[in-house]
């Protein structure tokens, strides 16, 4: 067979995920399990994404492997020219904008990416349901990936019903603080005594058209007429959610940790998506540090936006629990100004602390010198930590983060939060109790057994390793007749 008659018989899978750092980064680790499982794939950025991975990754970072090729859309919004056009764009106008203006552009990338190898499927983000609508269009079948964890993708899906019930919007400003949100919602299946303000944190809103509220809403319930339903966690971690998702859902691939599926040989390796320049400087010092499980590591995420006084409570929060730690603070950590921290903190911790602009995440997570992680509890790092069995101290900051915090301390034993406000002695004191408590001993222990069962899943015969090679089929058979 000629290599153009092979070309057009291999599998092809164009995906495409949201413009934003977590969602391109569970996404292509998808791409790459694909790949290495003999699919050609066409990955497709943004635009303003594709300049970002071409500068924080340099020249040629974008060249791909054989079979593996990255394409680029406008999303329609100006460009950012703060920080060096490093920033993470406004999520609500993102949203908006690219479901307005990319859908075009994408029709057009597949009539070209058709013309010469036919595509056999299109893997859209949950909530870029625009592409999952041109691919079915176009007699391409269409599958969605929800890049959240099950629990989240749950809360969103019964954002109409919370509209419809009456609990959502908030009637005043009031219900934020006057204990409402501590109602406990006994409905959702799956997710017994979920309480209103665990739910994605768009439902804190007193407006009825609030962009969010309905945007993600809308997206969840488009996911029911997808050929199938991806996510990136698996069976035992969130069991009672995915048990009820599959009686929406009877194609639902829980495939995680797609991390560990990704992994590759060396020219899928070179393929990284990281929309930051990491420094990986701070592997070297994690190297040196002579304690195992001593060092907190703290990132906040690539959207979590802090003030300048909260910037600060957690400086002197780190400074006063007295252990080592690695803070990734971006430069748009701050919202609306360089994020610049106190003086007097640096210089007080010079010799215990390291401050980083970006880094390597999941090196970090699984390096023994890492014995905690102050996190946002987006989706990847919440899985992330779990892989590497690491606890928590938790401070959600928007969209299903309160859903995964919830989990993280009350389900599932490896977390403790962060209340409401910050301040440095609340910062400080759960540290201490995760680092060195005994409250923080059963927290190791917890996450000892989540890594192991984390683990097991992506094994050959564990319930993500099936559940991949049972998506690898079903793409294989056109998306549908395979189950």
């Amino acid at each position: 067979m000629s290599s153009d008659a092979h070309q057009r018989r291999q599998p092809h899978v164009v995906l495409i995920p949201q413009p934003a750092q977590g969602h391109v980064t569970p996404m292509l680790h998808l791409a790459k399990a694909l790949h290495a499982r003999g699919f050609r794939v066409n990955f497709v950025n943004s635009e303003y994404n594709r300049r970002r991975l071409l500068r924080s990754r340099g020249p040629g970072s974008l060249d791909g492997a054989d079979g593996f090729r990255f394409e680029a859309v406008p999303d329609g919004l100006p460009p950012c020219y703060d920080h060096g056009d490093d920033v993470t764009q406004d999520i609500a106008a993102l949203c908006l904008s690219a479901t307005k203006h990319s859908a075009a552009p994408f029709r057009e990338l597949l009539v070209r990416l058709n013309s010469s190898t036919p595509v056999s499927c299109v893997i859209a983000d949950g909530v870029m349901s625009f592409a999952q609508r041109v691919a079915e269009e176009m007699g391409i079948p269409a599958l969605v990936f929800w890049t959240t964890s099950a629990c989240g993708f749950m809360g969103y899906l019964h954002f109409a019903e919370l509209v419809r019930r009456g609990y959502v919007p908030l009637k005043d400003d009031s219900d934020l603080t006057n204990g409402y949100l501590d109602t406990v919602i006994d409905w959702i299946p799956g997710m017994d005594g979920i309480r209103l303000k665990d739910m994605p944190s768009f439902i804190r809103t007193t407006d009825p058209d609030d962009v969010m509220l309905n945007f993600d809403g809308g997206e969840a319930q488009n996911a029911r007429g997808a050929r199938g339903l991806i996510l990136n966690t698996y069976d035992a971690l969130e069991q009672d959610v995915v048990h009820a998702l599959r009686r929406t859902f009877p194609r639902l691939y829980t495939v995680g940790s797609l991390a560990k599926a990704a992994a590759g040989g060396a020219d899928l390796d070179a393929i990284g998506g990281n929309l930051w320049k990491e420094d990986a400087s701070c592997l070297r010092w994690l190297d040196a540090q002579k304690q195992p499980g001593s060092v907190v590591y703290v990132n906040f995420g690539s959207i979590t936006v802090v003030t300048p006084a909260q910037l600060a409570e957690f400086a002197w929060g780190l400074a006063g629990c007295g252990r080592p730690f690695l803070w990734v603070v971006r430069p748009d950590l701050v919202a609306g100004e360089k994020a610049v921290l106190p003086e007097e903190f640096v210089r007080e911790t010079k010799d215990r602390g390291v401050l980083a602009s970006w880094c390597p995440q999941e090196r970090v997570l699984s390096h023994p010198s890492v014995g905690l992680f102050l996190t946002h509890c987006g989706w990847n790092s919440t899985l992330e930590s779990v892989c590497a069995g690491v606890p928590m101290v938790c401070w959600p900051f928007f969209a299903e983060q309160p859903t995964n915090c919830r989990y993280a301390c009350a389900r599932w034993g490896i977390g403790v939060e962060i209340g409401g406000g910050v301040a440095r002695e609340e910062v400080a004191r759960l540290v201490r109790e995760a680092m060195d408590g005994e409250r923080g001993k059963a927290m190791r222990a917890s996450a000892t057994a989540l890594k192991q069962s984390a683990g097991a899943a992506t094994e050959g015969g564990g319930s993500s390793s099936e559940n991949m090679d049972r998506l690898v089929e079903f793409l294989h058979a056109g998306c549908d007749g395979a189950t």
